[in-house]
């Protein structure tokens, strides 16, 4: 996902500062930074980078919470990632907004490499795996032409780990065929409007967002498959007025600060 690719997303906290007040609880944290484990409690989700959490935090942190799950590009990786010089001359060309490199899910090598991540990961105790760039295999991504190579790869782990949860991000193109081996869809900004061009917190045209938020329910239960919204906020009245508007929906949710390093409080 594009606005998130490059953050972690975590959800509002109840601690509140000097400077800034907690206005309620996500239904979802995310995040790819590192939080105390104890600091994780009463999520439905909880969506983590899982090279900052040993075996012991993560049994800690399911205790806590009702599910936790690993982040994977299956779209991408950057420089920075443990196994990129190990594919790095299999990837098929380079994202150069975010300094990436477009994953070649036609190469053996790059799969087996996917597999062994999340068979070592899956070791730890987590749930499942939010898989992110699921939208680079859509029309208007880099790796249309390698669509049917990302339903065989999600048949794949669905088939290999089915008591596992896959969370599909963005792709909403593709659901009618992803939807089969994925256990619930993502989806960012439907209330919100970050742009970062000019670093603004805004919401989404109503219009825009009745027609949108339409659309998902109809894929919800077409699918009988859960929607989970990305919201984004700096301030009290934006997050309130964002779940005034997602709240009638039923979807789980997340509202937060673009940064996504931390729990976020609002002023």
């Amino acid at each position: 996902m594009r606005l998130i690719k490059m953050f972690l997303f975590v959800l509002p906290s109840l601690l509140a500062s000097n400077h800034a007040s907690a206005v309620g609880k996500s239904t979802v944290l995310v995040c790819y930074g590192r939080l105390d484990p104890e600091s994780i409690k009463g999520y439905d989700y909880v969506i983590l980078e899982s090279q900052f959490y040993n075996i012991y935090e993560i049994r800690k942190i399911k205790s806590q919470n009702e599910k936790v799950l690993a982040y994977i590009s299956i779209g991408e990786v950057n420089e920075h990632a443990p196994h990129f010089k190990e594919i790095k001359d299999y990837t098929a060309g380079k994202n150069e907004i975010w300094n990436s490199y477009y994953l070649d899910l036609k190469s053996e090598k790059t799969v087996n490499t996917l597999l062994r991540i999340i068979d070592r990961t899956l070791e730890k105790g987590y749930d499942g795996f939010f898989l992110d760039n699921v939208d680079n295999y859509t029309t208007w991504g880099a790796q249309p032409n390698q669509k049917a190579d990302l339903v065989k790869f999600l048949k794949t782990i669905s088939e290999k780990y089915p008591e596992k949860i896959w969370i599909q991000n963005a792709g909403v193109e593709l659901i009618d065929e992803t939807a089969p081996y994925v256990d619930a869809l993502v989806l960012e900004s439907v209330a919100t409007n970050y742009t970062f061009d000019d670093k603004s917190y805004k919401l989404r045209p109503e219009a825009d967002f009745k027609a949108y938020a339409s659309k998902l329910t109809d894929i919800s239960k077409k699918h009988n498959l859960p929607v989970i919204l990305i919201e984004y906020a700096d301030t009290e009245k934006l997050y309130k007025q964002v779940l005034h508007r997602i709240k009638p929906l039923g979807f789980e949710y997340f509202i937060g600060s673009i940064e996504l390093q931390s729990l976020p409080t609002f002023k």
